[in-house]
């Protein structure tokens, strides 16, 4: 298939979608993304027609790209984006959504460090992005493991995601727990976990290999500041899932789903629930 031909099949695909796609205009399908895994991603949310979370999840964009060691354009302000949303996202009376944000390396002949990059963005629409979803299904797998160093705390090309969605799929699963070299639990195979044990909410932290994520840190700094439950970021043995009252896998990218079982362990949901309510009436 020829680049013409791939890009006219792309477009036809989205338009029997929800998926909106945004670029550059000399963006190329054939890139350091596409060859490389060369490109961080980063989520930007809408909420009832506006742009919620815009300042830390433009913040997490550029220390991802900094620890990628990418130029960052100087046009890359917090109102760029701003105004790149409101044109194509916000102004097209787009009411909820998750919008994917990719920047990548150009190909060309200069050392990397000194390369411009390019970006290309998707326009996912939801019900809503803070709802809860369906209930999920998880286990533990322990062929492969996260690492935990700079970059695993990014949203940068993972084999071990495409691992986890695999085995998740032909093991009649929703998702996997990933765990790290030192067997504890790192995160989801699409996100982060939070667990409730009583008064303490338990998150296992970024030196562990989870992921930073600003939809996550909004919803725990609302649990401190109302006094909702002690926060622990900690270290957590694999043991600590069955250990839990509740469980949530909080997505950048997909949602928020409340846990229903690991295992033989099933779980509830009524105080994330609440939590959650409560939450979305502060956005």
């Amino acid at each position: 298939m020829d680049e013409q031909s791939f890009i006219y099949f792309f477009r036809k695909l989205q338009k029997m979608s929800n998926i909106s796609t945004f670029s550059n205009e000399d963006f190329q399908p054939v890139n350091r993304a596409f060859l490389n895994g060369d490109a961080v991603t980063v989520s930007f949310f809408v909420h009832h027609g506006r742009l919620i979370m815009a300042e830390e999840c433009y913040f997490f964009l550029m220390a991802s790209m900094r620890k990628l060691r990418m130029n960052i354009p100087l046009s890359y302000t917090l109102d760029f984006f701003q105004d790149l949303f409101q044109k194509h996202v916000l102004d097209q009376g787009i009411q909820h959504a998750v919008i994917q944000f990719m920047v990548y390396r150009n190909i060309t002949s200069l050392p990397l460090h000194k390369t411009g990059v390019a970006y290309y963005f998707r326009v996912e629409k939801k019900e809503s992005v803070l709802a809860l979803q369906n209930e999920v299904e998880l286990d533990l797998i322990k062929e492969i493991n996260i690492n935990c160093n700079l970059l695993s705390n990014i949203k940068v090309h993972c084999a071990e995601n495409t691992y986890a969605e695999i085995y998740a799929r032909e093991n009649g699963l929703d998702d996997v727990i990933l765990l790290n070299p030192d067997k504890r639990i790192a995160r989801a195979g699409t996100g982060n976990l939070i667990f409730l044990q009583g008064d303490s909410i338990k998150i296992p932290k970024h030196s562990e290999g989870a992921y930073i994520s600003p939809l996550l840190e909004n919803l725990v700094t609302f649990i401190h500041k109302n006094q909702l439950g002690d926060i622990q970021e900690t270290e957590l043995i694999a043991f600590e899932s069955q250990k839990a009252d509740e469980i949530l896998l909080v997505s950048d990218e997909k949602g928020i789903f409340p846990v229903s079982k690991i295992r033989n362990k099933t779980f509830g949901f009524e105080r994330f629930s609440e939590i959650i309510e409560g939450w979305k009436a502060t956005l």
